[in-house]
């Protein structure tokens, strides 16, 4: 069977092109054996669904693995204690099949239960049956559940966790699973943001039990070049497979799906099949870039969960909207209920005390999600980049020091009377958004981490191949204005390029309009002042 890059549902070694996950095991098996109760809550499809079948084969020697998912129960299924019993003892049956470990009485109890529907049965009594169990077992049973928060915004669900709690917590005199994992985007300490207001006084006990989860499952450079390596060997493409996997993580910081997901398109997709003959000339640093442009472009799962959490989260909008626009640092609490929604969702990661943007390709996504709102596109600026358009690519190459040059002519015109706290907070955001209808569809864009604040952000775009780095600042006199040009003359070294630009939003009335070119040593800089 040939093998694929895997972007739905459970990754398998024998069909799929993989990470190499043992160390993740061993440091999750740790706390197993500890008799740890601890969630794995991460971003959708970051791979916690493939972490816990491969756990569960880890772990099969050693203990019997009892992995469910809640989402084989319906809603319906959380309506009574009645219902979910039953629907918990079928869902058990199903798993644990014909395998060997399930004393006859136990499971015929549990048949019972799946019949029972209607009879009254209460979760104490399917507990005091799982806790038989435990004492009769031979082998330690671990319970998994994943999806766990599938259905939590109701009282059966915190009965469950409460009973759950109560026995983990008894174990001694009231033999239980040896150890419990919850998966789901919630941890269950903060499961209490999907729970309607009106339940707020039932959150208690269910909340504080689990263990600390500290396990790293994004891809590190060195997972992604060990994946394309097996690739690399079945495939014979020519990669430089380390350089191409930095580029990779360079985009997606090692979020699974993300990786994957170029992984993909440089595999199979429209690269491959419309633009080169051999696969050689696929797996380039090109390429790769060729491949972001089309990712961030594509509908999917992933990108729609995003969105829609920006809808249902109002607060969560508006972190995103400082740390994009305003380049405002926001240092990381975990008191801060915004911020640690942000995280929860996969929106944004902690990096030396301080909230950014997850990865590139994310934030090239949100970029466009705020710059396509309605009220955004109609502005003058942007209706001007429309108009302008066609005429900034020539030779398929895009003429950056044109799109400068007629954004001055444009700004000027429309927000040259401006004061000094528009060009701060929303200077960089006419500018994308005025870039945005220009490189649309064939190239795109991301703000460079390391120089996002409030006086320097630094727009790194890449189109068809070739980068630009363009400095945007605010004018803080010619002292610090001669710093920004010694810092990316010092970035374009890093980027090996030769051209680099300057944009300034000058608020003093004496100020000097216009786009110039100037040699700095062996670099060109475009300088362009509005």
């Amino acid at each position: 069977m040939k093998k694929r890059f895997n972007v739905t549902g459970v990754c398998r070694p024998g069909m799929h092109y993989m990470v190499n996950l043992d160390s993740r095991l061993r440091e999750v098996r740790l706390l197993i054996d500890a008799g740890e109760y601890f969630s794995i809550n991460r971003a959708r499809q970051y791979g916690k669904t493939t972490m816990l079948h491969a756990l569960a084969r880890y772990l099969e020697g050693d203990y019997f693995v009892l992995s469910l998912d809640f989402q084989m129960l319906s809603h319906d299924d959380f309506e009574s204690e009645a219902s979910f019993v039953s629907a918990f003892a079928r869902e058990v049956l199903a798993v644990v099949g014909g395998r060997t470990g399930v004393p006859v009485g136990i499971s015929d109890q549990l048949k019972i239960f799946a019949g029972e529907e209607q009879k009254g049965v209460k979760l104490a009594r399917l507990f005091a049956c799982l806790s038989e169990w435990c004492r009769e077992t031979s082998k330690p049973i671990v319970l998994m559940i994943d999806e766990v928060d599938t259905a939590s915004n109701n009282q059966v669900f915190l009965d469950f966790l409460a009973q759950l709690r109560g026995y983990f917590n008894q174990r001694i005199t009231r033999p239980t699973f040896w150890s419990v994992i919850l998966a789901g985007v919630y941890d269950i300490r903060n499961i209490k943001q999907k729970i309607r207001k009106d339940s707020e006084h039932r959150m208690n006990s269910p909340w504080n039990i689990a263990s600390e989860f500290d396990v790293d499952m994004s891809f590190t450079a060195e997972d992604i070049a060990g994946m394309l390596r097996e690739y690399e060997e079945d495939h014979r493409t020519g990669m430089d497979v380390y350089s191409i996997a930095e580029l990779i993580y360079e985009y997606t910081s090692g979020y699974p799906f993300l990786v994957s997901r170029l992984c993909r398109i440089l595999d199979e997709g429209s690269l491959k099949s419309e633009k080169r003959k051999s696969a050689g000339k696929v797996w380039t640093e090109t390429g790769v870039r060729e491949a972001v442009s089309l990712l961030v472009s594509e509908k999917n799962p992933l990108f729609e969960s995003l969105s829609n959490k920006l809808e249902d989260y109002p607060k969560l909008r508006n972190v995103l909207s400082e740390l994009l626009f305003k380049g405002k640092n926001i240092t990381y609490s975990p008191d801060d209920e915004a911020t640690d929604t942000a995280i929860m969702f996969g929106f944004v990661r902690v990096c030396d005390g301080n909230v950014v943007v997850a990865n590139r390709i994310f934030e090239t996504r949100l970029y466009n999600m705020f710059l396509a709102v309605t009220e955004m596109q109609g502005t003058e600026i942007y209706k001007a980049a429309l108009h302008d358009r066609n005429q900034f690519v020539r030779n398929g190459q895009l003429d950056m020091k044109k799109v400068l040059e007629r954004f001055v002519e444009h700004f000027d015109e429309l927000y040259g009377d401006q004061d000094r706290r528009f060009y701060e907070e929303d200077g960089r955001r006419y500018f994308l958004l005025y870039l945005r209808p220009i490189i649309n569809g064939t190239g795109n864009y991301y703000v460079e981490s390391r120089t996002r604040n409030m006086e320097r952000t630094d727009v790194i775009v890449d189109y068809r191949g070739e980068q630009f780095v363009i400095e945007l600042k605010v004018w803080r006199g010619n002292a610090y204005h001669e710093r920004g040009e010694e810092q990316l003359m010092a970035y374009l070294e890093y980027y090996h390029l030769d051209r680099g630009y300057m944009l300034s939003f000058n608020f003093n009335k004496k100020k000097e309009i216009g786009v110039k070119e100037l040699r700095i040593g062996e670099k060109v800089l475009i300088e362009a002042v509005v």
